[in-house]
């Protein structure tokens, strides 16, 4: 039996692998950036990068760390879950920001590491993972948005290539995009299994986006119109008529990334609602929140969102022995989104008249931005799947409701 001096002299297996992500951290991080979001998830769009920002992003997508655990083949970091997470402290620890992210990340290239050909994999994977490209969604149509499965943009079979047709909505997006991924109907007889998933260069003659202006003022979504959009066939991912089944998992490792909260802090700013609230609101004599119900109101609030980062890291502990995500990251985006536009209401709350502002010198450049945050974050609830139809989900998949005719 090992004794404590035994277990004294021994080293964590990731205490290595910490020091060098800690150096090689120090050695290319700059320092100018500590605290800076990252570029690629921006809500109103890509700005130009400042020569830190773009140092940055290369020296992470050569090294690969910007997606830890994909391949090495294909441009990533060939690490460890644990190594994976291990850098994720390190950079946090030092202020740092993953400048690699964005649709790319988040839901097309793991979905391609499954579905995709080698060549496919050699030629799409490897600039997502330098953050080089900038990827959009082509699912929702103006008459297909919960029915997602009666989208009617038709790819009609030219031989070597399809010649597509049809209009998306709610790209996000798509005004900066560079390519694609969309699932279209190649058969018109068939629902479900009449939908292919396939890759568009949004440079190709016959795309045009049109960006949608929100409450919020901004523009992140757009209506995106093919016409005669040729799209050569070694584009297609899967065979013809496997989209629904690809697009279906899509949306699983898009639900796990939105479920992450990383929309929250983006939009409203990382403050703790207790010291917002003392600010406005003012403290009583122990020092707490003066308004009682405020500060109850907060405290399950903050239980809430440590309870559920809490619930989002074992879920990603319990993945690893898994095929990815799976049907519960339906619960996680609900909860995910009613913990954000919670903390939207309450940051408002708390500012009082302070929280109306739109425009104006009476009012700070972090309360209009949290106004606008707050109009933003009514579609955390709808973008990704509505809560309505993740609860469909939930208790078809995870509950086994079916339907009875």
């Amino acid at each position: 039996m090992a004794t404590l001096a035994d277990r004294d002299t021994r080293s964590d297996p990731l205490d290595a692998f910490r020091q060098e992500a800690r150096d090689w951290i120090a050695a290319n991080f700059p320092p100018a950036l500590k605290g800076v979001d990252n570029t690629m998830s921006a809500v109103e769009g890509p700005s130009d990068p400042s020569p830190d920002e773009e140092a940055w992003r290369k020296a992470m997508g050569d090294k690969g760390w910007g997606v830890p655990t994909w391949p090495k083949q294909y441009g990533g970091g060939g690490l460890s879950r644990a190594e994976a997470r291990v850098l994720g402290e390190e950079l946090a620890r030092a202020g740092a920001t993953n400048p690699i992210g964005g649709m790319g990340v988040m839901m097309f290239g793991p979905t391609m590491l499954e579905y995709g050909t080698e060549e496919q994999k050699l030629e799409h994977i490897p600039p997502i993972a330098r953050g080089e490209i900038r990827w959009c969604q082509g699912y929702s149509e103006p008459g297909a948005g919960s029915d997602l499965a009666s989208l009617q943009t038709f790819a009609e079979d030219k031989g070597d290539h399809y010649l597509v047709n049809g209009q998306k909505t709610w790209t996000s997006g798509g005004q900066w995009a560079d390519k694609c991924f969309a699932i279209v109907r190649t058969d018109k007889t068939k629902k479900h299994e009449g939908i292919t998933f396939v890759l568009i260069d949004m440079k190709d003659p016959g795309v045009e986006v049109k960006p949608i202006r929100l409450i919020s003022g901004q523009s992140p979504f757009c209506e995106t119109f093919f016409t005669d959009v040729k799209v050569p066939k070694s584009d297609r991912v899967g065979a013809e008529g496997e989209g629904w089944t690809i697009g279906k998992r899509l949306l699983q490792h898009e639900r796990s990334s939105l479920s992450g909260g990383g929309s929250a802090s983006r939009l409203f700013g990382g403050v703790p609602l207790g010291k917002l609230a003392k600010e406005y609101r003012g403290e009583d004599a122990a020092g707490r929140v003066g308004d009682a119900d405020l500060r109850m109101r907060i405290v399950r609030h903050e239980m809430d969102s440590r309870a559920f980062a809490l619930t989002l890291r074992r879920a990603a502990l319990e993945a690893k022995s898994n095929q990815g995500p799976s049907a519960a990251t339906s619960i996680m985006k609900n909860v995910g989104a009613r913990i954000t536009q919670e903390r939207a209401e309450l940051t408002l709350e708390i500012r009082g008249m302070q929280g109306l502002g739109w425009e104006g010198e009476g009012f700070a450049e972090d309360e209009i931005a949290a106004t606008r945050g707050w109009l933003f974050g009514k579609a955390v609830s709808i973008y990704g799947g509505s809560s309505e139809i993740q609860n469909n989900v939930i208790a078809k998949r995870i509950l086994g409701m079916l339907d009875h005719q």
